[in-house]
């Protein structure tokens, strides 16, 4: 659990703003304050944890069947500026424990980075909140299965933000593979997603913490170190993302994982096949399909799969093919002028309203959401398992029901991480 807040750049006024009953209250146990769905016509209350750049277009976008209570950042000037942007009143923490106290709030938008994520995404669903988690879920395989038990021990909705689940285009033209519209699949071919950089030695020099962010907090599970303006640059560094491979990879990797029917289990065998922190690799499935991350270029959302009948490359609300009729008759079952009014807007590309809409209406219904906690969870184990194999250099095989490698133990051992103290997992 999170340690009690060290100051850090946060005074104590700032600390507590918006709520001076934030003071000294503890973290619930495991479903206190949990109340039933939401009615049908009531709206869904929901706290934001993590207000940056992409937490902050998912606020706007949060559907008219939900309304903003309350909103919590580390950092907390970013907080302040959306609320002034946005007219809000909504009371500012830097503890997200305080989001999760609160007995108003129904259910979590956790739209930090994936470093971040997993520890209040559990400890919401033990407080008893459905979440929104965006992605990728995790930064390493062990914390997203703990995730999807506490998920599932809780019986939380919690759907993760790989928003082309719930794109039309995307869904049948994964739907088409799976049922053997292209026959015979032969090779995948995906994109060669980057890796993120080592940490460098020496460590940058120690600058002073910004005003207004608790730096303590912002590290979370990663090992502590002074305060570099570099680090906020997070997604470049291997301490806290696994870099494109994990960060577009989480879109493209699922919907390879959709159109093979995957959504519950994963490759069996993972080979580099060049060397290096963003060399190519071989990945195998059970029935001997190969998906081949080799693409310089491609589609960064999706995939080239080619089968005995012709090639269809899927990508985000896109999809091509050769010979061409493949792509026109797919398209044939869609309303494309519908869907272009859906996607037409200047963030197409980072729409979630909709992905968002399928969220609410599982929190009513309590049906699992299109991408649900073990979809992606399993989708991001997949980028996981390519840069331990461009980590460890050699082929592995891998066990996707035990979730662990057979017989390398060195390879196991970056399926988990170090945990700094005050930041562990807990148990579920």
């Amino acid at each position: 659990m999170m340690p009690a807040s060290r100051s850090h750049g946060v005074d104590r006024r700032t600390f507590l703003l918006g709520s001076a009953a934030a003071a000294g209250v503890a973290f619930l146990p495991r479903g206190a304050r949990s109340a039933p769905a939401p009615g049908p016509n009531e709206k869904i209350r929901v706290g934001a944890i993590g207000v940056g750049g992409r937490a902050s277009l998912l606020l706007e976008q949060l559907p008219e069947g939900a309304e903003i209570v309350a909103l919590c950042d580390v950092n907390v000037p970013r907080a302040h500026a959306f609320r002034e942007a946005k007219g809000g009143a909504w009371p500012v923490y830097v503890d997200y424990r305080r989001i999760l106290d609160r007995a108003d709030i129904d259910a979590v938008i956790v739209g930090t980075g994936e470093f971040q994520r997993v520890l209040p995404c559990i400890h919401a669903c033990q407080a008893g909140k459905d979440v929104y988690a965006e992605k990728p879920l995790t930064l390493y395989v062990a914390e997203g299965r703990a995730l999807v038990k506490a998920a599932r021990n809780t019986g939380r909705v919690v759907q993760v933000g790989t928003q082309q689940r719930s794109m039309e285009i995307n869904r049948l033209a994964c739907e088409f593979v799976r049922t053997g519209g292209l026959g015979k699949l032969l090779e995948v071919r995906a994109v060669n997603y980057g890796n993120s950089s080592p940490v460098p030695t020496p460590l940058p020099a120690e600058e002073p913490i910004p005003t207004g962010l608790d730096w303590s907090a912002w590290l979370g599970q990663a090992a502590d170190r002074p305060f570099s303006a570099q680090w906020m640059g997070w997604m470049g560094w291997r301490d806290f993302a696994g870099g494109e491979m994990t960060n577009w990879g989480a879109h493209g990797v699922d919907q390879i994982q959709w159109a093979l029917g995957a959504d519950a289990t994963g490759p069996v065998a993972i080979t580099p096949v060049t060397e290096g922190p963003n060399g190519q690799v071989v990945m195998t499935y059970a029935d001997g399909l190969e998906v081949k991350f080799i693409l310089e270029q491609g589609p960064m959302g999706g995939a080239v799969f080619v089968g005995e009948k012709g090639k269809l490359e899927i990508n985000r609300n896109k999809v091509t093919s050769n010979p061409p009729e493949i792509a026109q008759k797919l398209l044939e079952a869609v309303d494309v002028a519908e869907e272009e009014r859906k996607w037409s807007d200047a963030l197409a590309l980072w729409q979630a309203r909709h992905h968002l809409q399928n969220w609410l209406d599982c929190i009513k219904t309590r049906e699992k959401p299109v991408a649900d906690v073990e979809i992606g969870h399993r989708s991001v184990t997949v980028c996981h398992l390519a840069n331990i194999a461009r980590a460890v250099g050699r082929p592995l095989r891998w066990d996707p029901v035990g979730e662990q490698f057979m017989g390398d133990a060195a390879a196991d051992a970056l399926l988990v991480r170090e945990r700094r103290k005050g930041f562990e997992l807990p148990e579920v």
